[in-house]
């Protein structure tokens, strides 16, 4: 199982992102997500997006965040 996992968008959009298994908030985009990440002492988490042995995008595609997403890359 992948240490971080981007949960299944929300209704009102976002999905809430977890790190071995603690909420660490909820992200609206990619940007949000790479920013969660250097908080976590991370620095280079955007290359983590797409590497499936760290990031595990649960109930929607990767990059996507629902209602209107105004995510993406």
């Amino acid at each position: 199982m992948a240490p971080i996992v981007l949960h299944a968008p929300r209704g009102t959009g976002g999905r809430r992102m977890t790190i071995r298994g603690e909420i660490i908030g909820v992200a609206y985009s990619d940007a949000d997500v790479v920013e969660f990440l250097r908080q976590a002492g991370l620095p280079d988490g955007g290359r983590l997006l797409d590497d499936p042995g760290w990031v595990e995008w649960r109930g929607a595609p990767a990059h996507e965040y629902g209602a209107g997403d105004g995510g993406g890359r």
